[in-house]
């Protein structure tokens, strides 16, 4: 980014960043980040947040009876969960005079050119608004097919769709390593250009709450960049992790998927 501040980010969030062990919420982490979202907001900067967490914390929340089936369970604890993270993220972000609004998607909302628009269109009016989307895919209906890979793949979408500067996914570790990221010695590699080979390098281990893994995550980061978005890998632990990727990234562990050059004002064309 340089010394150029962004006009628009989409960051995405986690699972395993945005819940315990156990499954509920981590309400203070999920705090810290609203926190350094409306400061980034306070410095122009249009925010869209995909979170993922409604179906982990869902789960925390009830005992079906009998035994569920994989859709069944998902259905129930995604509508259960969503309600109870939005209205967290809504008190949260009110404690900042932010208005935020809820956008459940699809992976059918982009099929057609009319879909796609309208999609679009809806987040336009909301930022234009100074709401902040709170985007995740709606998995009381999304089944097989219908479903993104999920939100890594999700948020990607969105950067693109909406023209950002950068897609912002946080994670539990601080990007792409050059090895086992618990193994001594391996470090995140900080710039990763299109064409770089990275197969000796990726694991496919996935999150402990969520579908994704660092495999999803580059191959989202690779194709987003290719599309002119530049997208940063990172810690969600990490103490003021977003203003610091923005005003001292040269300081924060990460990892950088470097954009092509692409022409994105034809993308963002009314």
């Amino acid at each position: 980014m340089g010394n150029t501040l962004p006009k628009r980010l989409t960051v995405k969030v986690g699972s395993n960043i945005l819940t315990r062990s156990d499954g509920n919420l981590n309400v203070t982490r999920m705090s810290a980040l609203v926190d350094q979202i409306a400061y980034l907001r306070s410095k122009g900067i249009e925010i869209i947040l995909v979170s993922s967490g409604a179906v982990a914390s869902g789960r925390s929340m009830i005992n079906p009876e009998g035994d569920l089936s994989e859709v069944d369970s998902r259905q129930l604890f995604s509508a259960i969960g969503q309600a109870k993270l939005m209205g967290r993220y809504c008190d949260l972000f009110r404690d900042h005079g932010i208005v935020v609004g809820q956008v459940l998607t699809m992976k059918e909302s982009f099929s057609t050119p009319e879909l796609y628009n309208n999609q679009r269109n809806c987040m336009r009016v909301m930022l234009r608004n100074n709401v902040i989307p709170i985007v995740n895919e709606n998995d009381t209906v999304s089944l097989g097919e219908l479903m993104f890979t999920d939100n890594d793949e999700l948020s990607g979408v969105i950067a693109t769709m909406m023209g950002c500067d950068s897609l912002i996914i946080l994670t539990n570790v601080d990007g792409v390593y050059d090895g086992d990221p618990s193994s001594e010695g391996s470090s995140p590699i900080r710039t990763i250009l299109p064409g770089d080979n990275l197969d000796a390098y990726i694991s496919s281990t996935k999150s402990s709450h969520g579908r994704g893994g660092i495999v999803s995550k580059t191959r989202v980061a690779r194709k987003v960049a290719s599309e002119g978005v530049e997208v940063v890998v990172a810690c969600g632990n990490r103490e003021n992790i977003l203003p610091d990727l923005i005003e001292r990234r040269g300081y924060v562990p990460c990892t950088v998927f470097v954009p092509s050059k692409v022409d994105k004002s034809v993308k963002e064309e009314e």
